[in-house]
């Protein structure tokens, strides 16, 4: 049950280098036990972003800049501790590596056209609040 079930693919055919992963492991926090006080189960999962050959070099740059505030030398960390087990650790891992690389290498959106309103909505809402307006004005006590 060691052999992890990667390659963790990013977009297309672009993929985790597994040579390029950085594995750590420690003792987790929390319940469990006898068993969390002898096993190294928490996983952390280090990539270093900024020497990567894998990315191609416009995804490794929109990366970098998305992902600044999470660098430290240019180096990308990811934590797993949900588990009990050291191996389902690393998948979760490696999935939440690949999908954070997946997210911060995307293209930027596509600028929003500024359209207008349409007159006939803008004078359906302005009738619709005159309608409440009526409403509440109906419900005051004036005739008691």
């Amino acid at each position: 049950m060691d052999v992890m079930s990667g390659p963790y693919f990013i977009r297309g055919s672009v993929s985790l280098p597994e040579a390029e992963l950085i594995w750590r492991f420690s003792r987790s926090s929390g319940p469990g036990g006898q068993h969390v006080n002898t096993s190294d189960s928490q996983v952390e999962l280090r990539f270093d972003l900024a020497k990567t050959e894998a990315l191609p070099e416009v995804w490794k740059a929109r990366a970098l800049e998305r992902l600044a505030s999470r660098l430290v030398g240019g180096v990308v960390s990811v934590r797993a501790s949900e588990h009990r087990s050291q191996w389902r650790n690393r998948e979760t891992a490696a999935v939440r590596l690949a999908s954070l690389l997946a997210e911060a290498t995307a293209p930027p959106p596509k600028p929003r056209r500024a359209t207008k309103i349409p007159r006939g909505i803008n004078e359906r809402r302005l009738r619709e609040k005159k309608a409440r307006a009526q409403t509440k004005k109906g419900r005051s006590g004036r005739d008691w």
